[in-house]
């Protein structure tokens, strides 16, 4: 996807990506850097950034900041606005997020914890500093990564799929409060997704259907970005999340809780089976 000539001048000269060493995040970067503009990667993984941004700077010709930075940890934000000084952001796109599943009460505290620092804490914490710069520039933009799972309840990813319900809702707001001074903001919900994240939540990928590849979602929220506060990508996922609706809210629920055990279950078995075939 080629993006407008424009949108450099209403989102550039900088953008900070996060969660950018993988996945969404990294085609983000690679999407905004075609655009010219330049990039902010925040991810742990100091190796893969490192090297996306040689990619960057080589293939796109554009200036690219490194930050390896947890977002989870209480004190991220210092090094991420020293990094940013100097740098006329206009676009700040929150992707880092976890996912945890299977039943509630399996799940240690810890985790949860991690979980709800990095998908709800850490948005709202980055909106709030980046904002007031964005509303004295008069143009800009945020785009959070949520889930079609903010849509409804999904049991045996309880509170993941709450984590992104915040993020839409948080989002939805911001749309009105930050719209009203020329700033504009993104909810992308996508559905599953070619990344490293399915098989770190013991998912299979092999075991899901029409999984969207990374680079279209990230497209996909760019050419929305301005158009509405949250955008499903994908036509089966718009259509699949539509029909839940119709339902009663039982049946829904079950309907989900079934889908997603079953994801579970075959996660686990191929991990079996990868299990036994070692020597």
């Amino acid at each position: 996807m080629t993006l407008p000539k424009e949108f450099a001048s209403v989102y550039g000269p900088w953008a900070v990506v996060t969660g950018a060493s993988s996945g969404i995040g990294e085609q983000f970067a690679h999407q905004l850097a075609a655009a010219g503009l330049n990039v902010v990667l925040v991810a742990r993984r100091a190796d893969r950034i490192e090297r996306i941004a040689a990619e960057l700077g080589e293939h796109y010709g554009v200036e690219v900041e490194v930050v390896e930075l947890d977002i989870s940890t209480p004190d991220f934000l210092e090094p991420l606005l020293a990094a940013c000084v100097g740098k006329d952001v206009g676009l700040l796109i929150s992707n880092a997020g976890v996912g945890l599943k299977g039943p509630h009460v399996e799940i240690s505290p810890e985790k949860l914890n991690k979980m709800l620092d990095l998908n709800c804490r850490a948005p709202m914490q980055l909106t709030r500093s980046f904002a007031p710069r964005l509303i004295e520039r008069g143009h800009g933009g945020f785009i959070f990564t949520g889930s079609i799972e903010a849509r409804q309840g999904f049991p045996y990813s309880a509170a993941y799929a709450a984590t992104k319900a915040f993020l839409q809702s948080f989002g939805e707001s911001l749309w009105i409060e930050l719209g009203a001074q020329g700033v504009d903001v993104l909810v992308v919900n996508p559905g599953p997704t070619d990344t490293e994240a399915l098989a770190l939540q013991g998912i299979d990928p092999a075991s899901m259907k029409s999984l969207m590849a990374p680079g279209a979602v990230a497209a996909h929220a760019l050419a929305r970005l301005g158009r509405g506060p949250v955008t499903v990508p994908g036509r089966r996922n718009r259509v699949m999340m539509r029909s839940l609706a119709f339902l009663p809210r039982r049946l829904a629920l079950t309907l989900a809780g079934r889908g997603m055990l079953d994801a579970i279950a075959k996660g686990r078995a191929s991990s079996g089976r990868r299990t036994s075939g070692r020597k």
